[in-house]
């Protein structure tokens, strides 16, 4: 079953140090994409590079290791969204205003509930947001 991807299970793959208690979710949702692909929002991509560069100018990783991750992300059977800004300004924003949560947040739950598909996440809040608004998240039961 295909799944929305959130940028905090990715992440997880690249710097598991960052939330050691999420590492067995981000293995299991990587595995998965083995068998079956997942959607993302398109500013998905951004936030990775955030979170890369960030982690590189604290000297938590080397580009060699930034490298291997974006490879990783190149290997994977993920697409990405090309309507995620077409709805920014109503529906997500919509859900943001609602759920409480970041617009950022609310793109990867706006996308779950277009494409009714669950949500691998490993962020609390944005768990709560999908479970109160009706999506599964991905790998529970």
């Amino acid at each position: 079953m295909s799944f929305v991807l959130d940028a905090s299970v990715a992440l997880l793959w690249l710097a598991p140090d960052t939330q050691p208690a999420g590492v067995d979710y981000a293995t299991a949702t990587l595995l998965a994409l083995k068998e079956t692909q997942a959607l993302v929002p398109s500013l998905m991509a951004l936030e990775a590079s955030n979170v890369v560069a960030k982690l590189e100018s604290k000297g938590l990783l080397t580009q060699a290791d930034s490298q291997r991750f974006i490879a990783l992300l190149g290997r994977l059977n993920i697409v990405t969204d090309p309507a995620t800004a077409a709805h920014a300004l109503g529906d997500t924003l919509h859900l943001a205003r609602r759920h409480k949560l970041s617009a950022y947040d609310a793109a990867y739950l706006e996308l779950a509930l277009r494409s009714g598909l669950p949500l691998a996440t490993l962020d609390a809040s944005l768990a709560k947001a999908a479970q109160s608004a009706g999506v599964s998240i991905f790998g529970t039961h």
